[in-house]
């Protein structure tokens, strides 16, 4: 086994050491955040649109389960940054007020391609949310078929918060 993949494979133990120092010591948010932090919930969104139910979901599905909450805005290759629907924007505040650490990643293309590619890369993910079934398919550069099979390599559960017919 190599090194550098000795070091990855320690760095969850090393965490939880230290997590339960700071815990015997009576510093429990110390303790509570050294664990949230490797563990995430993906919220992927297509040009950064999404029903406000779906963004509650994913918010305090992150909250219950002590989560870091990763949103993934995937935007068309032509689009720029201030083409971003403003429904992330506006949400980012009421995440920082229920204290649940977030990060947005911006990338461009077909969603369903970097949803994969995000949660091969975040081994933390333990599950993604999403609004619709329908959002996954737009830019998509490969064919249904590789899609397909790529998509049962998808790395954690996808959660579908509501379908877009109803």
């Amino acid at each position: 086994m190599n090194m550098a993949r000795l070091k990855k494979m320690l760095i969850p133990v090393e965490q939880a050491m230290m997590a339960s120092a700071f815990a015997e010591e009576g510093e429990f948010a110390t303790a509570i955040s050294l664990v949230r932090n490797s563990r995430r919930v993906l919220l992927a969104l297509r040009e950064g649109k999404a029903d406000s139910k779906t963004l509650k979901y994913a918010m305090n599905a992150a909250k219950r389960i002590n989560a870091q909450l990763d949103i993934l805005n995937v935007m068309p290759p032509q689009a720029t940054q201030a083409e971003e629907n403003h429904a992330v924007e506006a949400f980012l505040p009421e995440l920082q007020a229920a204290g649940i650490p977030f990060r947005v990643v911006r990338r461009t293309g077909c969603l369903k391609e970097q949803i994969i590619e995000h949660t091969t890369r975040e081994k933390e993910v333990l599950f993604t949310v999403i609004e619709s079934p329908a959002q996954l398919e737009g830019e998509c550069r490969k064919s249904g078929r590789e899609l397909s099979e790529l998509w049962r390599t998808l790395k954690c559960p996808l959660v579908v918060v509501m379908d877009a017919a109803s």
